[in-house]
């Protein structure tokens, strides 16, 4: 069954599963806002900006980076080859122009970024996705029932750990974090997406180590949790739970 699911969504056909991800995302985070004072208009701003920021950023970043090459060819700027992006870049660029919009906006920053959770924890899921589909995050050789067959070897399915995680997060973010206090059902999804990616980190094959073996993401996944473990322990007590936001007027 992954080797079908490769095939048929080999790169960059895999885009697909991300740009599903993203609608559904939208859809569920567009029917939280209506009950907001951000309303669907505004979050929608928001998102779209987000993202234009992330791709244009991305891939601009890595052309200063690699001038040489792209003068050479200037047209594989238009390239889908997602190698020539810079991930961190873009994240950046995409949290700068959010701060951007919320403050021109003046939306309620904490219920801004709830309303970005559920979004966020449907892209997880399609980039699981797009990992089983392009054999990226691939897991350590091991030998056991449930193992695949990949890059020569039989590993731990990471990507339909990443897959299984994923699911759960979003259906947590969305039954469960809108009980919570405003804010909160963002810093649930950063901690729960840290501590998945603590645990699944563990049997991935490709990781980038440091000294004594440790592994790079899961002491950034340690940072993560503990600064949203921390921000949760706050941020209880404080405002109106999320579903409790005013419903109007809507941001424009």
């Amino acid at each position: 069954m992954p080797n079908l699911f490769r095939t048929i969504f080999a790169p960059p056909r895999d885009l697909i599963l991300l740009l599903l991800a993203g609608w559904l995302g939208m859809a569920l985070a567009d029917r939280r806002a209506r009950k907001t004072i951000i309303g669907e208009n505004g979050f929608d701003m928001l998102a779209f900006s987000m993202l234009i920021a992330f791709a244009a950023g991305g891939r601009v970043l890595f052309l200063a980076a690699h001038w040489a090459a792209f003068s050479a060819n200037p047209l594989s700027l238009f390239s889908l080859n997602r190698d020539l992006f810079d991930v961190l870049g873009g994240v950046a660029f995409a949290a700068i122009a959010g701060a951007i919009a919320i403050q021109r906006r003046r939306m309620p920053a904490w219920a801004a970024l709830d309303l970005l959770a559920p979004l966020f924890a449907a892209l997880s899921v399609g980039l699981a996705l797009s990992h089983l589909a392009s054999g990226a995050a691939f897991g350590k050789p091991a030998n056991l029932p449930w193992s695949i067959e990949l890059w020569g070897a039989t590993r731990h399915p990471t990507q339909l750990y990443e897959l299984m995680a994923g699911l759960i997060v979003l259906a947590v973010i969305w039954f469960w974090s809108a009980r919570l206090r405003t804010g909160s059902g963002f810093l649930l999804w950063l901690a729960l997406t840290a501590g998945s990616r603590l645990v699944l980190e563990g049997f991935r094959g490709d990781s980038t180590l440091l000294f004594g073996g440790v592994r790079l993401a899961q002491v950034l996944a340690w940072l993560v949790l503990a600064g949203a473990l921390i921000g949760l322990e706050l941020r209880q007590g404080r405002d109106q739970p999320a579903s409790e936001l005013p419903a109007g007027p809507p941001f424009p």
